[in-house]
């Protein structure tokens, strides 16, 4: 997303009524119309994939979209950050996502950090995904929050591909804690997402110290082979 408009897609999925009714809320550019028009986007302009084949749960929507050009035709009015407290706490789960990927976009310093905590501590993986995504949490986010963000995406399933502050961010303390979250599945006899190597392969010395290669020689065939597909999703050239 740029601080330009990270909406342009967005023209060439809307029919024509539905642009015109975004080009007449934009135009005005108070609070109040943002306030009116935020939770009838989604039935104005749809909410369906903003590009073909965007599925995955990083993917953006139209009406996420709609909503962020709504947003930033309100940019540069004083109580922006008010403006999204007020919007994020009182809309649904599609309404409090368009907020925060909306603060990659948005001039408000660091005041949207408590919606990010906030979308952290959810289990709604769309919540998440927004909240860990963005630009503006690999800039805002401290480390120790950021290392929780990384560890809630493995555990919920949110792909670590689409996490702006992995891998440059990645602490040892966050290998360390993705190394054992891998331990703790291999000795569960589970799959250990791939991604998670987009972190241990930034501190290596974590993953011989959470004891994972001696687990593709444990007596019991569960760990053994939990192991082996954990390793085997390594990308060679990392090794």
């Amino acid at each position: 997303m740029t601080t330009t408009d990270p909406t342009a897609a967005l023209d060439a999925v809307l029919d024509a009524e539905a642009a015109r009714w975004l080009a007449a809320r934009c135009a005005v550019g108070t609070h109040d119309t943002v306030l009116r028009a935020f939770p009838a986007v989604g039935r104005r302009l749809g909410r369906g994939p903003l590009r073909p084949g965007g599925t995955d749960v990083h993917a953006w929507t139209v009406d996420d979209a709609g909503r962020v050009r709504l947003l930033l035709s309100v940019a540069g009015e004083p109580g922006l950050a008010d403006l999204l407290r007020r919007l994020y706490e009182h809309g649904e789960a599609t309404e409090r996502r368009a907020v925060l990927r909306a603060l990659d976009a948005l001039p408000v310093g660091e005041a949207g950090l408590p919606l990010l905590l906030d979308a952290l501590r959810t289990n709604d993986i769309r919540l998440v995904a927004a909240a860990a995504g963005g630009r503006y949490a690999a800039r805002v986010l401290p480390d120790a929050d950021l290392e929780q963000a990384v560890l809630k995406c493995l555990f919920v399933g949110v792909p670590l591909a689409g996490v702006a502050a992995v891998p440059e961010r990645a602490t040892p303390a966050m290998a360390r804690m993705v190394a054992e979250f891998a331990r703790e599945r291999v000795a569960a006899g589970r799959t250990v997402p791939a991604d998670a190597w987009l972190v241990l392969d930034r501190h290596p010395d974590a993953v011989p110290a959470a004891g994972l290669p001696e687990e593709l020689h444990s007596p019991q065939p569960h760990r053994r082979a939990a192991a082996q597909r954990f390793f085997a999703t390594r990308d060679p050239g990392e090794a």
